[in-house]
């Protein structure tokens, strides 16, 4: 039988790795289910999702020259058409930033500024409690500084040969 990319196969856990499960499909070839592919969620150890000899219904995702076979099961998942992933609802859903309608809109960098919102009070710091960006920079410079001349003065008498100080 010829594996075809596209396909939708059923097939049986061989091998649980930290990197993807080996799914055994017949005729004895066997295939990778990277851990990316497991679930539509962030997938921590494969062990939480799959067990040896679990029976997954995967998607063939790519056929290399040398045979290596790409399954993904998140992918074999049949959804209702135009409905996407969860993790894809997530991640493009959900309002805007200020000023922002909540589509793509929010990414064009032209005219509106984009990013996060930078609402400046009398403090000088974010509307939303975090350090400015320049209250970060001063502070690294003043902490550097400390550092640098602490550094110098504990260095500056183990400098030279048989304990002779360099004036």
């Amino acid at each position: 039988m010829a594996i075809e990319v596209g396909a939708k196969l059923e097939g049986k856990v061989t091998g649980i790795t930290h990197f993807g499960a080996f799914v055994d499909l017949s005729g004895g070839v066997t295939g990778l289910v990277h851990i990316s592919e497991i679930a539509d969620n962030y997938v921590k150890d494969v062990k939480d999702h799959l067990k040896i000899d679990d029976i997954v219904k995967v998607k063939v995702i790519n056929v290399d020259k040398d045979g290596k076979i790409g399954l993904s099961i998140k992918q074999a998942i049949d959804r209702p058409e135009g409905q996407p992933a969860p993790q894809q609802r997530e991640r493009h859903g959900g309002g805007g930033y200020a000023g922002g309608t909540g589509g793509g809109e929010r990414f064009n960098r032209g005219g509106g500024g984009g990013g996060r919102p930078f609402n400046k009070q009398s403090s000088g710091r974010p509307a939303y409690g975090k350090p400015s960006f320049e209250d970060k920079m001063s502070r690294f410079l003043k902490d550097s500084e400390e550092r640098i001349s602490s550094l110098k003065k504990n260095t500056e008498g183990k400098r030279g040969g048989r304990g002779a100080k360099r004036v």
